[in-house]
């Protein structure tokens, strides 16, 4: 390590230098050994080993268990704005080079650590901008990263008509941050925009997306592909898209030439959101809406004349940490095992979960007992994963959560 390096020192314990030299960004509170010199909460600092090896540089938490997130484990790095700039460059240009011309209109931006911007996400929503800060670091920092985004994709064609912040979320209380959302005023801007909707499009479906009050940051992006993948194999189908929310999976079925598509979930409000995205689309004719609890409905439906050929389960995270997972897996079991029972032989399923907490060999043992106790067989179609403007960072389990199946019933 350079000796002109001024920052302060974090010795760290030999457990958390092999998790950095495996890749993992996070130094969590008990691995810090010693600390030389006074840094800001949310200031830069330098992680060594035992021995004083230069581990790498990162943004200091005092308030959370993650005490020291690392941006870069170069020593030569100088995290001035050029560095900042170079690095939104990067990650916007890591989006043009995955992703085609049409698809950008609605994508991920920065994916948090896997874009090396620890507790940072954006999403575009044609445009409008959609962020969530999640660390106080980047919280330090956003009046200089968020403008310089703005410009850069300005500078590359794109129209960005504003910038919302969605903290309203709890992970800001484990930083020390207050929760809030609202317009981020861009330098030199009179004003903020009018509203807070703008509308996407998506695989040729059309959305409304409301950045302050829909989910998360407006719109779940991350099954783009996957939806693609449900519209090739619906042609034909009948089928029952299950907690379907906007309706998207159910949509992108009707587009693909479904006979017809009964969308599901347990709120009025989100049924009421997938009929009026249908009607937007004008496949209203295609589709018709249920309110109801997937796990009531798939055992009633077990009862009547088998109507559906194709099932989509794409159920919200049932576990957000490991104490719940064993009640998690069984509820992924029992509507996979519902909805095995209820396909005809050579009928369809898409499976998925989007918590990282139910780790795939895990998630994939619970399928292979839904389909022993459901006395069927799954021919395996495809193995999914997110979509590429979320990508997995190896050595960083946290990016890598979604898990979708394509399947045949036989």
């Amino acid at each position: 390590m350079k000796a002109e390096r001024t920052y302060p020192r974090y010795t760290v314990t030999p457990k958390a230098e092999a998790a950095i030299l495996r890749g993992h960004p996070w130094v969590y509170g008990e691995e810090v050994l010693s600390a030389e010199g006074q840094v800001e909460n949310g200031g830069l600092a330098d992680v060594v080993s035992k021995k004083g090896r230069y581990l790498g540089t990162g943004f200091l938490s005092e308030q959370s268990k993650i005490r020291v997130r690392l941006l870069s484990r170069n020593a030569n790095d100088r995290f001035d704005e050029a560095f900042w700039r170079r690095k939104l460059q990067w990650a916007w240009d890591y989006r043009k080079t995955v992703m085609s011309p049409e698809d950008l209109d609605c994508c991920r931006v920065v994916f948090g650590e896997a874009d090396a911007f620890p507790g940072l996400t954006v999403d575009k929503f044609h445009d409008l901008l959609s962020v969530q800060v999640l660390s106080v670091g980047m919280e330090r920092i956003k009046g200089t990263l968020l403008p310089m985004l703005a410009e850069i994709l300005r500078q590359d064609g794109q129209t960005v008509r504003g910038i919302y912040e969605r903290n309203d979320v709890s992970l800001r209380d484990k930083e020390g941050l207050p929760q809030y959302k609202g317009w981020f005023p861009l330098p030199g801007e009179e004003g903020v925009p009018a509203s807070p909707v703008t509308e996407i499009t998506e695989n040729g479906i059309r959305y409304l997306v409301d950045v302050e009050n829909g989910q998360k940051t407006g719109f779940f992006l991350d099954q783009k592909y996957n939806r693609r993948c449900v519209a090739r194999l619906a042609a034909g189908k009948t089928v029952l898209d299950c907690f379907t929310h906007t309706g998207s999976f159910a949509l992108n079925a009707a587009l693909g030439g479904a006979a017809h598509v009964t969308a599901v979930d347990v709120s009025e409000t989100a049924v009421e959101m997938a009929r009026a995205n249908a009607r937007r689309n004008g496949l209203e004719g295609k589709m018709d809406f249920l309110a109801a609890d997937v796990f009531d409905l798939l055992p009633r439906l077990e009862q009547a004349p088998r109507r559906y050929d194709f099932i989509i389960l794409d159920p919200p995270a049932f576990t957000k940490s490991r104490k719940t997972i064993e009640s998690a897996m069984a509820g992924y079991k029992e509507i996979n095992y519902r909805a095995m029972r209820l396909l005809p032989r050579g009928g369809y399923l898409a499976t998925c979960s989007c918590s990282h907490f139910a780790e795939e060999g895990r998630f994939l043992a619970m399928l292979r007992s839904a389909a022993r106790d459901a006395g069927v067989q799954l021919r395996q179609i495809e193995a999914r994963q997110q979509s590429c403007d979320h990508p997995i960072l190896w050595g960083v389990e946290e990016t890598n959560y979604l898990k979708f199946y394509l399947f045949q019933v036989i």
